[in-house]
């Protein structure tokens, strides 16, 4: 069940992740609307896409603009003559703490995730029931915003808000046949290689190697083009029941991850007062509290960051 004849968008996707997304999109035969901010680096994704057989064209701008959005439809409606399948890969970080985090350090990851997100996908589902084929919305989550990470205000709220809209979206779109879902990326990429845990499974990749084990099994934790058949899955007439779903990616795993459900749930005729909730919530409620942030395993000792 090929891509052959879908036309796809992909933002943010002249390196990284974003490429292989493009590069397996193209390889299943869709054409693809490559973006970046830099014309050389987008100029090359396209042409890497072209080399290998596939099509594509590019449109250099930032995502976040209502005009960015609509330049990528009428991209691929112009050069393509249609529009199936939205991935909404872009992003940037400002990794500060809250005390520390500017105006501008929220705002411009908000824009480019959270607003370049709905931004692009708006236009995309305007265009996609009128046309009436129906079509696919594939956003690109992470695992901060499911379960919060140090240093990161701004981009788990982001993520966090686009597993709120694809859920919002999938039932908003289903009478039109587009389907709407979140893929959350473990993987190898310029953001992770700065992170110690990884550096053993990034220098892997970076040499052309395998990846151990322990990452790619034991913490699902892979190359960018792992994520990508997902990716690919997810744009084809194969997932044409799967929708408003967060589907973790990485290494050797995939997870479909829940939705927030009440951990315990406590009745009191009359409602619970100030005074019950301090007699009470000990034996009622302190069992039932959920943890925060990411928790790996330990580091094997072959795979621990050289001392300094």
């Amino acid at each position: 069940m090929s891509l052959d004849g879908k036309v796809a968008i992909v933002t943010g996707s002249g390196r990284g992740l974003g490429l292989a997304y493009a590069q397996q999109l193209a390889r299943q035969g869709a054409s693809v609307v490559v973006n970046d901010v830099d014309a050389d680096t987008a100029a090359q994704a396209v042409a890497a896409i072209e080399a290998a057989g596939g099509r594509a064209v590019a449109v250099v701008a930032p995502v976040g603009p209502t005009e960015t959005a609509q330049a990528l439809v009428t991209a691929a409606v112009d050069s393509f003559g249609r529009l199936d399948i939205v991935v909404t890969n872009a992003g940037v970080l400002r990794d500060t703490v809250l005390w520390k985090m500017s105006d501008d350090d929220f705002d411009t990851v908000i824009d480019v995730h959270l607003r370049g997100t709905f931004t692009t996908v708006r236009e995309a589902v305007r265009h996609m029931r009128q046309a009436g084929d129906g079509g696919r919305i594939i956003c690109v989550g992470s695992p901060t915003g499911q379960r919060g990470n140090f240093g990161q205000t701004n981009y788990a709220a982001a993520k966090a808000g686009i597993v709120g809209m694809v859920r919002t979206w999938a039932l908003e779109l289903k009478r039109a046949g587009i389907t709407a879902n979140t893929v959350v990326p473990v993987a190898a990429t310029a953001m992770t290689a700065t992170v110690p845990y990884f550096a053993a499974a990034v220098r892997a990749d970076a040499q052309g190697g395998p990846m151990p084990a322990f990452f790619r099994h034991d913490l699902g934790f892979g190359t960018a083009d792992d994520v990508a058949g997902l990716v690919a899955f997810l744009g084809s007439d194969a997932a044409a029941e799967v929708t408003g779903q967060v589907i973790g990616v990485g290494g050797d795993r995939i997870q479909i991850w829940t939705h927030p459900e009440a951990a315990t749930t406590a009745y009191r005729e009359g409602g619970w007062t100030y005074e019950a909730l301090v007699a009470d919530w000990p034996t009622e409620f302190a069992g039932a509290l959920q943890s925060v942030g990411e928790r790996f395993p330990e580091l094997p000792e072959e795979f621990q960051p050289a001392a300094s």
